[in-house]
């Protein structure tokens, strides 16, 4: 197909573009005009915005009567989101003439599900603050509680009409990452999108409940990481384990193990909450802040990132060593935070 003229990538701020709106406009012309297939990824262990966004992204797109590919492996308890077929094995290459979709990805390492090298075409949408704006046409913005915020509104100027089956995601994506409206990213705007989607048909009670189902042994396992809870920093850090023995007897109750850090974040006192999962040779870390601490610059420190209330690393090594890490990031970073400095945003 003929290669449509773009406009370069703006500057990057990483504080969000006063005319993403512009921008978007442009992403669904883009999108409508498009004859050849179209593939959508997110990133790696997906979540529900990932997940969310792609998927109602997906279905609006075919109901324009796109040929859309959506590689993802979902966890189990978001699965029930997905029609038999909707979502497929990840690709080795992209297909002749892809139009690349690369949803909730904060660094291009992190896509999974298909090569971004390849694409004839790669739009990039997000809400992390450390996105670079890869791709040719990129919307970042960080002031978003969710994707899927985004992803609602593309949704809108594609001139699909909504449907329950493309509502319910979306939702999904931003009820997920707002720990149902409970986090500090909770604002006037997501309340109205929720609103706005709820009214399109979404059975919201049936939703919120299923997005809670878990398989019966995740209980056994969620057992297991609460007896390694310890704090440090007089109270202020609070850490548990998710070792490769509980990960091997867990078996399809693998399901979200950040739920064991959404859990262990409420401790009374504590400002940081830590998950370290052992992964091979190396550890995961998922950080949750509150009080204006930045999960997101503990987690630069670590070689990761994020936002500033959630963020992860990975961190060669053992869980120790990982440990070690963590506390001597947590520490320097509330000692900014008590100097009046902050990370980034």
């Amino acid at each position: 197909m003929a290669r449509m003229a773009l406009p370069g990538n703006p500057s990057v701020n990483n504080r969000g573009d006063a005319n993403y709106r512009d921008t978007i406009a442009e992403i669904a012309r883009l999108a409508r005009a498009w004859s050849g297939p179209i593939v959508i990824v997110a990133h790696v262990d997906p979540d529900g915005d990932a997940l969310g966004s792609t998927l109602a992204l997906r279905r609006a797109l075919e109901a324009l009567g796109k040929q859309v590919l959506l590689p993802m492996e979902p966890p189990r308890y978001l699965a029930f989101l997905a029609e038999e077929g909707e979502l497929s094995p990840a690709l080795d290459a992209l297909p002749a003439g892809t139009l690349l979709f690369v949803l909730d990805v904060a660094d291009r390492n992190r896509v999974w599900g298909a090569p971004v090298r390849g694409a004839e075409r790669v739009v990039n949408i997000d809400h992390h603050g450390t996105n670079d704006r890869f791709g040719d046409l990129a919307v970042v913005e960080p002031g978003k509680a969710a994707t899927a915020l985004l992803i609602k509104e593309l949704i809108e100027v594609l001139g699909v009409a909504w449907t329950p089956a493309i509502a319910t995601p979306c939702l999904t994506g931003i009820l997920t990452d707002t720990g149902n409206f409970r986090y500090g990213n909770t604002d006037h705007e997501v309340l109205d999108a929720a609103g706005d989607l709820i009214d399109q048909g979404v059975a919201y009670a049936e939703l919120t409940d299923r997005l809670q189902w878990r398989h019966p042994n995740y209980f056994q396992t969620l057992g297991r990481v609460m007896q390694t809870v310890r704090f440090a920093l007089d109270g202020q850090l609070v850490m548990a384990d998710y070792t490769a023995d509980m990960r091997a007897d867990a078996e399809a109750a693998d399901d979200d193990s950040d739920d064991f850090v959404g859990i262990i974040r409420y401790a009374e006192g504590a400002k940081v909450a830590v998950l370290l999962k052992e992964r091979g040779d190396a550890v995961k870390v998922s950080v949750r802040t509150r009080g204006g601490v930045s999960a997101q610059a503990i987690c630069l420190e670590l070689g990761g990132g994020g936002h500033v209330a959630a963020a992860g690393a990975t961190i060669p090594g053992d869980l120790r060593a990982a440990e070690q890490a963590v506390v001597a990031a947590t520490e320097r970073e509330l000692e900014r935070r008590k100097g009046g400095t902050t990370g980034p945003s």
